[in-house]
């Protein structure tokens, strides 16, 4: 059924959660569980990745696609659907449409990454670029459903979508059993309320703890309200969690279900994604890696086993680059340093050599001789350097004093 319907709204229940399972063999992948040594040394306890981000599309986002499309009747088939996204769910519409043999119409925003765009094409869905926000984007898919009829499949405020969603929870509890802990991310909210209504039928016992982004946290003053509650303008790198407010069906469940809401910085979250690529040598996106960054925020506060759900890995080249120079700055192993030297022979030279003696690694020298602030004999370089850690920050800055560098920035 259409979504906005009295069906929108009816409950979500562990019956629907197997019925979405048997639905969903032979399309989703029971995807693997992976331990991580350095996490659980960390947080005192073992803590095991749920790998969400080497699903089919990329993303957990296949699975509530797939059963929400299934459970159309036939002439809602035939109608097609339309869907909205930035990236993970329009590639989860556009293969479960393809599976299942219906026609569908996926509006992506003009500034959408272009593998995104690429991989949801070669998915088998018509993609229509519009608007420079999902919200923009969002809209137009909604017009599009009121003048064709086709059937708007929205990517977390529906019950098909929740359990399909869910079935994750059940793989935990048959790959872990002795979880004590689940940490999820929660944008719009499906993914954590479909694992909570799966876990807290079988092991209340389970701890729930949703993760957002602290730009985008719609859930902690949705829940103080007691309903949900629209932000204006959610910012943060993490555009799988990007959400201004959370669905009306999804909110409930986690309102009952889900024990707590953190939030994460976006330091957190890139040095998340740089400890997945280098220590699980998982490419994570960051979304996907906010229950990691919840982790190394305070690895006290979880009791093991812990469970961190890796929803996604369709990250962007261009920002998995932007993100892993912040996350090496946010540890201390990427400084970039600007001075001024007096502009002779030799001059850039001497100064190489003094980072050379202290072990710093030059990545990039932007060397700049006219500017009006600069005196007749004076330069000034902007110098990005890996180093290893905080400590050796502070050697290399006192290896630039010590030469006489005059250090701006």
């Amino acid at each position: 059924m259409s979504y906005g319907t009295a069906d929108s709204f009816r409950p979500v229940t562990l019956d629907d959660v197997r019925g979405a399972r048997k639905m969903l063999a032979g399309v989703a992948r029971a995807t693997a569980m992976e331990g991580s040594r350095h996490l659980t040394q960390l947080v005192g306890a073992p803590v095991h990745f749920k790998c969400e981000n080497l699903q089919r599309t990329g993303s957990f986002k296949l699975r509530g696609a797939y059963v929400r499309i299934a459970g159309l009747l036939p002439e809602e088939r035939a109608a097609g659907v339309v869907a909205a996204s930035a990236g993970n769910h329009a590639q989860g519409v556009a293969l479960a449409s393809s599976l299942l043999g219906v026609h569908s119409t996926v509006f992506m925003p003009k500034g959408a990454p272009l593998p995104k765009i690429s991989a949801t094409r070669e998915y088998g869905a018509e993609v229509r670029l519009h608007g420079q926000v999902v919200d923009e984007t969002l809209a137009a898919a909604q017009e599009y459903a009121a003048e064709t009829g086709a059937v708007f499949i929205h990517p977390f405020d529906h019950p098909d979508v929740i359990a399909g969603q869910g079935t994750v929870g059940l793989e935990i509890l048959e790959q872990c059993p002795q979880v004590r802990t689940i940490v999820v991310g929660i944008g719009g909210g499906g993914l954590a309320a479909g694992i909570a209504v799966a876990v807290k039928a079988l092991r209340p016992d389970v701890r729930i703890v949703g993760v957002q982004a602290a730009g985008a946290a719609a859930y902690p003053p949705s829940l103080a309200a007691g309903r949900p509650v629209a932000l204006g303008g959610p910012a943060t790198m993490a555009d799988g969690i990007k959400v201004g407010r959370p669905g009306d069906v999804p909110f409930a469940l986690v309102r009952e279900l889900v024990d707590e809401v953190r939030t994460v910085t976006e330091d957190e979250l890139a040095a998340a994604l740089l400890l997945c690529l280098e220590r699980a040598k998982l490419v994570v996106e960051p979304a996907g890696a906010s229950p990691v960054a919840a982790l190394l925020g305070a690895p006290d506060a979880f009791e093991g086993p812990v469970v961190a759900v890796l929803s996604g890995g369709n990250v962007d080249p261009v920002l998995m680059e932007r993100v892993l120079r912040h996350g090496m700055a946010a540890q201390g192993r990427y400084l970039a340093v600007r001075l001024r030297l007096t502009d002779r022979p030799g001059a850039l030279a001497s100064l190489l050599g003094t980072l050379s003696a202290v072990d710093a690694n030059v990545l990039d020298v932007s060397h700049l001789r006219t500017d009006p602030r600069l005196g007749l004999t004076e330069a000034e370089v902007e110098l990005h350097l890996e180093t290893k850690g905080p400590a050796h920050c502070g050697e290399v800055g006192r290896a630039l004093h010590d030469a006489g560098y005059t250090v701006i920035d």
